[in-house]
């Protein structure tokens, strides 16, 4: 699930995002101030926009709004108090975690690129990474699939040159840090970061 909102551009609008995938042919069913956006051919919920969204919570962030379980109960309460039925099922776990570069070998079919195997405490992530300073042995920070990027790009599966990625391994200026340096490479953390647990900026 995917959350935005901006009350200055869009006005007093959530808007989420249930699917990755587009809407081919959009069908509007509208309850009260919920209007769900189907998908046509098969029924399924693709996305819904809440209106008058400060009615039903507060929201302090401006842009992708943080999934947590206060914002899900919220957004529960509302769907059921517009009389609608949607079953939200939502992944909690930490996004942005610390990783492991545990083996590093160079793509195939592109000089740049390297296959990273990433240890994020209860998986090993297959990435694909352009990095210039990406070695086995460093403390790194992933973005899992499912992630959604500062700059609003959401983190897929997906296929580099004919080799299948996990998530990303971020740069300091991809994470929005202040005061990043503007150059290419993967921000290294400390040796003592523990695999698996939440990266907070």
């Amino acid at each position: 699930m995917i959350v935005s909102y901006n009350k200055a551009y869009v006005g007093d609008v959530l808007l989420v995002q249930l699917s990755t995938e587009a809407i081919v042919k959009t069908v509007l069913e509208k309850h009260g101030d919920l209007v769900l956006l189907k998908e046509e051919s098969t029924g399924e919920v693709k996305g819904f926009n809440l209106f008058n969204a400060s009615k039903y919570m507060q929201i302090e962030q401006q842009g992708n709004v943080e999934i947590t379980e206060e914002l899900v109960a919220a957004i529960d309460a509302a769907i059921a108090k517009n009389g609608a039925t949607l079953n939200l099922d939502v992944d909690l776990t930490p996004k942005f975690v610390v990783g492991l570069v545990e083996e590093k070998e160079k793509h195939p079919n592109a000089d740049k690129l390297n296959i990273c195997k990433v240890n994020v405490g209860d998986e090993i992530l297959q990435i694909v990474c352009g990095a210039p300073n990406v070695e086995a042995g460093q403390k790194v920070v992933v973005a899992k699939v499912g992630a959604v990027m500062p700059s609003g790009m959401l983190i897929k599966d997906a296929e580099l040159r004919g080799v299948p990625s996990s998530g990303m391994i971020c740069s300091a200026r991809e994470l929005a840090i202040p005061n990043a340096p503007q150059v290419k490479g993967i921000l290294v953390l400390e040796d003592d970061a523990v695999e698996g647990t939440p990266f907070q900026a």
